[in-house]
């Protein structure tokens, strides 16, 4: 268990850190990603859900990450600091709770008071009051929100609904992009967009010239 006395420790520690947060309702949100989000960017004081990879999720903190913000990544265990340094986050502002027990949500609220991105993975399906209390605190405090799984009335949800990787040619040659189908809905409606990603990275333009897609990854 994490005990309240450390929590308000590091609330205050990152606060005394952070710079100041503009006062604008956009996030900053990766080239690549923007068309998957309403008005292109994450939006101060909302919440998102990715179902299907935890490398899209990751991505979605690296922009604001790479801008100053401080970012929180709660619940994922299998969290890689390579992969997600080759992403762009910064890892030295990323507080990284990896096994918060059932205290996931409320260590989500209590850090989206100084974070501005916080990606949690929940250890079960939340409940009503939490997720009202957690959603009051990311409008409050104007953070941003993204669920790896489900969560009730997100304002966006992104669904892989594919997965190939490029490079490999005859049995041979190495995997290097993958490009991931991506169905996004939210106010706007339902729309499908492609994200590639090469050696780590999230790239914004089109798969390399002549990369054949070698194989379907299930989902």
């Amino acid at each position: 268990m994490i005990l309240p006395a450390t929590v308000a420790s590091l609330q205050q520690r990152i606060s005394e850190m952070q710079p100041l947060r503009l006062d604008d309702r956009a996030i900053p949100t990766p080239e690549g990603l923007s068309p998957l989000f309403a008005g292109g960017s994450l939006r101060a004081g909302a919440s998102y859900t990715v179902r299907g990879s935890q490398q899209l999720a990751l991505a979605t903190l690296a922009a604001a990450s790479a801008a100053g913000s401080w970012c929180g990544v709660i619940g994922c265990p299998t969290f890689g600091a390579e992969a997600a340094a080759a992403l762009g986050i910064a890892l030295d502002r990323c507080v990284l709770i990896p096994d918060p027990g059932a205290d996931g949500i409320a260590l989500a609220g209590a850090l989206s008071e100084v974070l501005t991105i916080v990606l949690l993975r929940p250890s079960a399906p939340p409940a009503h009051g939490a997720v009202e209390r957690l959603s009051a605190r990311l409008r409050e405090h104007g953070s941003a929100l993204v669920v790896a799984g489900e969560w009730p009335r997100p304002d966006g949800a992104l669904r892989i609904t594919g997965s190939h990787w490029h490079g490999l040619d005859r049995g041979h040659g190495l995997l290097e992009e993958r490009e991931l189908t991506v169905q996004s809905r939210d106010r706007r409606g339902v729309r499908t967009h492609t994200v590639r990603f090469a050696g780590g990275a999230l790239r914004s333009g089109p798969a390399s010239a002549g990369a054949a897609i070698s194989r379907l990854v299930p989902r």
